[in-house]
């Protein structure tokens, strides 16, 4: 008698998504899961619907059309269940500037409700994963663009999240600070977190299990990165290839052939 495969259910379901702002059709039947335990990228240029979508899944907004879940419960009835399951850092993170690096981290242990006895194990395993233990009482606005977003990290991972989203969180930061990003990232993979990652860097597609590829507010392919760049020699080549493609049938719906 042979076991029967037990059914891995996705940390994240979304089905047939529509968000419009006015006129502007922000996402268009979206659909796509996020199985536990990966790294799941959004790529697309700006204005191609990755920072509604993630706002979507933080609890943010509301989709005008379609569902989405989050651990097998809806995003909008139960909203209030799946906010402590969920750690988000957009584009521009609240850091307090004036309060020092340790100021800040506890204010988000104090947020989350996170209880005394486990707030010093919680400050010196994210502060630490962060390089940031000889920084505690650096005020925040002191602080590098790298390290600012390294902090950022660690307030959002201080109450252990199961999901994690992240909106372009290296944009703008050195080479050397993206390299220490992405070995967090890593290192919360392997300890069994989901994470959802947009970012403005194709290279960076590289380090997740699969993308989603995001144009004009549909999802175009979801893929590891190894079977987009199938017929290319690059990544970044299978984008814009794919991209342009999408450009030009985009036009033929307009205007007809």
């Amino acid at each position: 008698m042979t076991d029967t495969p037990q059914k891995i259910n996705p940390i994240v379901s979304t089905h047939a998504v529509c968000v419009s702002f006015g006129d502007v059709r922000a996402l268009r039947d979206v659909s796509f899961d996020v199985m536990p335990g990966e790294i799941f990228g959004l790529v697309g240029s700006d204005g191609a619907g990755k920072t509604t979508l993630l706002r979507l899944m933080a609890g943010m907004m509301k989709p005008d059309a379609g569902g989405m879940s989050i651990c097998g419960m809806d995003c909008v009835l139960s909203r209030r269940k799946i906010k402590p399951l969920v750690g988000y850092m957009p584009q521009r993170f609240g850091l307090y500037p004036d309060l020092s690096v340790e100021e800040n981290i506890d204010f988000f242990l104090d947020m989350f409700g996170v209880e005394s006895s486990r707030r010093t194990e919680r400050k010196k395993k994210y502060l630490g994963f962060s390089g940031m233990l000889a920084f505690l009482n650096r005020p925040a606005g002191d602080l590098s663009g790298g390290m600012k977003q390294k902090l950022g990290l660690a307030c959002v991972l201080a109450h252990e999240p199961t999901l994690l989203i992240l909106d372009e969180p290296t944009n703008g930061v050195d080479p050397v600070s993206r390299r220490e990003f992405w070995e967090i990232l890593q290192s919360m993979r392997q300890i069994g977190m989901t994470i959802i990652v947009s970012t403005a860097y194709i290279d960076e597609g590289e380090h997740c299990d699969r993308l989603a590829l995001m144009h004009a507010g549909r999802i175009l392919m979801v893929d590891k990165p190894s079977g987009l760049k199938a017929n290319d020699a690059t990544l970044q080549a299978a984008i814009i290839a794919r991209l342009s493609e999408a450009d030009k049938e985009l036009a033929r719906d307009a205007f007809g052939d």
